[in-house]
């Protein structure tokens, strides 16, 4: 990541930025780079908070974050920028109020609407790099159709219950979020099946770490890796995916238009229920693949062969092309990975990928 204008840090600021200086992956310059940057945050919730109180805290020169919502009493266990006091309040606003705080140091802009196809690309043609912290898929296609059109990074987290995801799309020409999730099908979210506390806070913690690695320019980047991390079972796997095409957007003024990728990616969803019906009728050749770990295989059978979705891409080659793929896991994100990997791996067969709730 390039800029024409280096900021200096002054003598306070080198105080105070000390530890992180010192390394010599960052140095003085590293730190100037920091401070330079101009970063648009989508989302002061659960993973916004410590995104934005980390990258408050290294220095980062100008930090926006664009949020509609108000604090309620549900998001304190996890969006811990607030207390209780708080709430009722924008989180735009308070989040800016408590990070200035902080660290003077650093200009700070807060934007309580919501992003929508109508002031996203003027939002986020203001800003280096953009980091989604948004908790809806219109969300995130939007901010990645706007990235794409304007050549921005785009650092993203999402979390569920106790898994976790992180990814860099749009990086150097790298692989967008439709290379990975080429379609907008709307799932579970924390409100519906849960999140633990803790998760946001480890998520949001990588986020901030990619967005400095990726100003400073040091460091492997997760572009074109989707790192999964699940807290319940103490796993972290990296799944590799690449660049499916080019997806076209239609700009016009200050308007961008997200347009559905022409992908030959061939995978559907199918609920919990129509997999029983189908495997008690053996009317059809089903081949099911449980893609949970081996412990959660064990304690929750519902049949089938258990291959966790890390060991999928050295088995594709044993599945059947003769039989239908089915894929499953509890919330559905690691088996619609699993189908979206088969279907770039040139597999001829037809795949589903199934949630249980």
């Amino acid at each position: 990541m390039q800029r024409t204008e280096i900021l200096a840090v002054e003598s306070q600021e080198r105080k105070r930025y000390s530890r992180q200086i010192i390394l010599p992956e960052m140095g003085i310059s590293g730190q100037e780079k920091l401070k330079a940057a101009r970063v648009l945050v989508i989302g002061a919730g659960g993973l916004g908070c410590p995104v934005l109180q980390y990258l408050t805290a290294a220095g980062v020169g100008t930090i926006c974050v664009v949020d509609d919502d108000t604090v309620d009493v549900t998001n304190l266990h996890r969006q811990i920028l607030y207390s209780a006091d708080d709430i009722g309040k924008s989180k735009a606003e308070t989040a800016v109020k408590k990070l200035s705080a902080m660290n003077p140091f650093i200009n700070l802009i807060a934007i309580p609407v919501r992003l929508d196809e109508l002031n996203a690309s003027e939002i986020i043609s203001n800003y280096d790099l953009v980091i989604d912290g948004s908790d809806n898929f219109a969300t995130r296609y939007l901010a990645n159709d706007v990235c794409v059109a304007l050549n921005k990074p785009l650092v993203f987290g999402s979390i569920l219950r106790f898994e976790g995801q992180v990814s860099v799309f749009n990086y150097k020409g790298g692989p967008t979020y439709r290379c990975l999730f080429p379609e907008a099908e709307e799932g579970d979210n924390c409100e519906v099946a849960g999140v633990i506390g803790i998760l946001p806070g480890i998520i949001g913690t990588y986020m901030a770490n990619e967005t400095i690695k990726i100003i400073c320019g040091f460091g492997e980047i997760l572009s074109g890796k989707l790192l999964v991390l699940n807290a319940l079972g103490n796993t972290n796997n990296v799944f590799n995916f690449s660049r499916s095409a080019d997806f076209p957007i239609v700009q016009n003024d200050n308007v961008i238009t997200p347009l559905k990728t022409i992908s030959e990616i061939k995978i559907e969803e199918m609920f919990f229920e129509e997999l029983e019906n189908r495997l008690e009728s053996k009317s059809e050749d089903l081949y099911l693949i449980d893609v949970r770990e081996n412990y959660e295989f064990e304690e929750d059978f519902i049949g089938g062969e258990n291959i966790p979705l890390a060991e999928l891409p050295e088995n594709i080659v044993n599945f059947p092309a003769d039989k239908t793929i089915v894929f499953y896991c509890t919330t559905g994100k690691r088996s619609r990975i699993a189908a979206t990997l088969l279907a770039k791996n040139s597999f001829e067969g037809r795949s589903f990928w199934v949630k249980k709730a």
